[in-house]
């Protein structure tokens, strides 16, 4: 007899050994908790700790192999003074007792170093305290040190774990009345420490979306639209039906919103035993579509749409000086126009959402980045109200926001609604490329004069893209003030004359934010073109650079006709400031050896960019052989991005964002007739192992400044230093992306 094995459960048999635990007990925020028979403390939602001195850390981000899960707990053990080796992690349910869930916007320690920080110096002051009373001495006596309590006046020791009866019996302390360790007693925070997840990754222990089973579970693919906002005309099951281990079809009703947000796209369900039986019988559905308005979608016809929305005035986003003088007068006059195409998260897994109806709730497990927002829109498509439903958070192969849009657990809730049954929805890799979200595509055109001593006197910029609010309001065709901040908005060249504009761009497919968001188009264009000035001014590129952004200085844009947001932070906390961008380019050329003589065939390139409040600069070497094969040996990362919490993790990022951006280069989404023209990796490039940089250095500045984001910044400057070190080899100069064969 051979037994069902999947890949998953082969992995797992390969190496026995850790565990994974999913959910969450309520744990109050106003009070201590301890059962009768004190087998557990947790003074708040985040930190609990039992008998045997366990610590229980609870992570409310999403883990999609950024640690963010070690990241969390790393903060609270520090501020708990807990041995790492009896430190575990728990995953939170979807609630908005967490407060913000949202894992984009590269914010998880951003938006919550200080609030972790607390929670923890909570646990360690009621257990210091807890102590004091055993002891009968004052609470300044205790000592929290290596997992117990020191009574300094003796050197007498008492364990977490004998505490926990007394310290849930005292009232949780004030957050203002809290002491934190200072920085430089600091144990965890800003190391390296041993992952709590790496483990159960490479014995296959660790549960994804796409694993997830349940008792009695079926399963579904959808057929969807083609053109999206179309909806099925007719359709004949029979073929389907009959396919061995399809059992129903279901009819996904149309969302009538146009356009629909985070709803599903309808379409026809088959539900089966097994996803092949699913997927074959999808494969026999005969349908007709009703294709709707964007039928006529063409890529190449979009894209003379956006070049030409730049090539007349837009709305001025920033302006100072006087521009028009300026490009009438100068010595030289540089004109460019730059061009990214649509793109696709790609990410590793595809979405898949398990969903288990009750009478009166549904049960969620998913692999979604915004477990509340999952929540909500499930609530709402099944008549429940939201505490009937609950979002249990698998791990996530990647996510890159993608996973930020619930569409994909809506199906799954609905299907179970209908069968009245557990169900488990699966997206192949073809259903996410075709029917997913979009990184927008942007055209970008730019004005620029020199002086006759080679400096850039005057700036115009244009910017055209569809606007994610178009995937939420019908007609949305003009950028929010948040999306001309991605790298737009907050230019930190110092030209007296410089003017910013955005012009209008309708969508035909659905817009979603990718991984740096507008970041990734606009860096590509800006460090791209600055090296086009370096060269028109005869300059070096690094050096050119650095003379663009000038001065060390705080940008003031305050004045900017469209407010700029800064990433949603106080700009007085987080200013735009040159004098860290600086330090990363000169860091980065230090590491690269900058101005060292290269072989024929090879040069290097360098970019910087400031996003989600850091600064990334990025070099990079190429060799392109005689027919246009680009290999990359190595590339060199700068990064500050503030106080850090998990330094390897942070130096990963750097790694994978630029890996991410390399991609960047290479992958194209094309339509036509509205229908999506690529399918699967073969047609949709991402960077292969043997593609990647034989080596990636980074240097992660040290800083005290507050903590910024990680997850994304490394992206943006990367696409830009390799196609400025595919100049410097070539002397082929990239304007448009993909890359393609442009050097063949």
């Amino acid at each position: 007899m051979i037994a069902k094995q999947s890949r998953r459960s082969f992995v797992e048999n390969l190496g026995k050994g850790g565990a994974f635990l999913l959910g969450l007990a309520y744990l109050p925020k106003s009070m201590a908790v301890a059962s009768s028979e004190a087998a557990s403390f947790a003074p708040n939602l985040f930190v609990a700790i039992d008998g045997e001195g366990t610590v229980t850390v609870v992570c409310h981000r999403s883990e999609m192999g950024q640690q963010i899960r070690t990241s969390v707990a790393q903060v609270i053990a520090d501020e708990l003074e807990a041995d790492w080796d009896r430190v575990k992690i728990e995953q939170a349910t979807g609630d908005a007792k967490y407060g913000d869930q949202n894992t984009d916007g590269s914010r998880s320690m951003r938006h919550n170093l200080e609030r972790l920080r607390q929670a923890g110096a909570t646990a360690r002051t009621m257990l210091e305290q807890a102590a004091a009373q055993k002891w009968g001495v004052d609470a300044s006596q205790c000592k929290a040190e290596g997992h117990q309590i020191v009574n300094t006046a003796n050197g007498k020791t008492l364990g977490y774990g004998e505490l926990i009866a007394a310290a849930a019996k005292l009232e949780v302390p004030a957050e203002d009345s809290l002491t934190l360790k200072p920085r430089k007693k600091w144990r965890y925070i800003g190391k390296v420490v041993r992952s709590l997840d790496n483990h159960g990754a490479v014995t296959g222990q660790n549960v994804f979306g796409q694993d997830k089973r349940v008792p009695g579970m079926k399963f579904a693919v959808v057929a969807r639209p083609p053109v999206v906002f179309g909806k099925v005309k007719s359709y004949d099951a029979k073929a389907a039906l009959a396919v061995p281990g399809v059992e129903r079809v279901v009819e996904m009703k149309d969302p009538g919103q146009k356009p629909p947000g985070f709803k599903p796209l309808g379409g026809i369900a088959v539900v089966a035993k097994n996803t092949w039986a699913a997927m074959k019988g999808r494969d026999l559905l005969e349908i007709e579509w009703e294709d709707g308005d964007n039928s006529g979608f063409a890529s190449k016809d979009y894209r003379q749409t956006l070049e030409s929305s730049v090539s007349a005035p837009g709305k001025v986003v920033r302006e100072e000086g006087d521009v028009d003088a300026a490009l009438s007068s100068g010595d030289k006059k540089l004109v460019a126009d730059y061009y990214v195409p649509l793109m696709s998260h790609v990410q590793m897994e595809p979405p898949a959402a398990v969903a288990i109806p009750g009478e009166d709730s549904m049960e969620i497990y998913a692999c979604v980045q915004a477990p509340q927002g999952a929540r909500k829109e499930v609530a709402g498509a099944v008549g429940l109200e939201l505490e009937q439903v609950t979002v249990n958070v698998t791990f996530l192969g990647g996510g890159f926001g993608r996973k930020s849009k619930p569409d994909f657990v809506v199906e799954a809730a609905l299907i179970a609604k209908e069968i009245g049954a557990p169900i488990k929805v699966v997206w192949t890799r073809e259903d996410d490329v075709r029917h997913g979200y979009y990184h927008f595509a942007c055209a970008q055109h730019f004005e620029a004069t020199l002086d006759g001593d080679g400096k850039t006197d005057g700036w115009l910029h244009r910017t055209a893209f569809p606007p994610i609010a178009s995937t939420f309001a019908p007609g949305a065709n003009e950028p929010f003030s948040f999306e001309l901040d991605l790298g737009f908005t907050e230019n930190p060249f110092q030209v007296p004359n410089l003017r910013l504009e955005s012009c209008k761009a309708d969508a035909h497919v659905r817009i979603g934010w990718m991984r740096s968001v507008g970041n990734i188009n606009h860096a590509f264009a800006i460090q791209c073109f600055a090296a086009e000035l370096a060269e028109a001014a005869g300059r070096d590129p690094k050096d050119y650079l650095l003379e663009l952004i000038g001065e060390p200085r705080k940008i003031d844009l305050t004045h900017t006709p469209i407010p700029y947001g800064n990433y949603g932070d106080p700009i007085e906390k987080y200013p735009v400031d040159t004098a860290r961008l600086i330090a990363v380019v000169k860091k980065a050329a230090e590491m690269a050896d900058w101005g060292r003589t290269l072989p024929k065939g090879r040069g290097l390139g360098i970019a910087c960019h400031r996003s989600f409040l850091t600064y990334v600069a990025t070099a990079v070497e190429v060799e392109v052989s005689n027919d246009g094969e680009v290999r990359i040996p190595k590339a060199w990362v700068a990064a500050d991005a503030g106080t850090v919490v998990n330094l390897d993790a942070v130096k990963a990022q750097c790694e994978g964002g630029t890996i991410f951006g390399f991609s960047c280069v290479l992958e194209e989404i094309t339509a036509t007739a509205g229908r999506i023209d690529q399918s699967n990796y073969h047609d949709v490039r991402v960077t292969r192992m043997n593609e990647s940089p034989t080596q990636i250095d980074v240097a992660v500045i040290e800083s005290d400044a507050p903590p910024a984001g990680v997850g994304e910044p490394a992206t943006p400057p990367a696409a830009p230093a390799l196609c400025n070190a595919i100049y410097a080899a070539t002397g082929k100069r990239i304007r448009s992306l993909p890359l393609g064969n442009q050097l063949a």
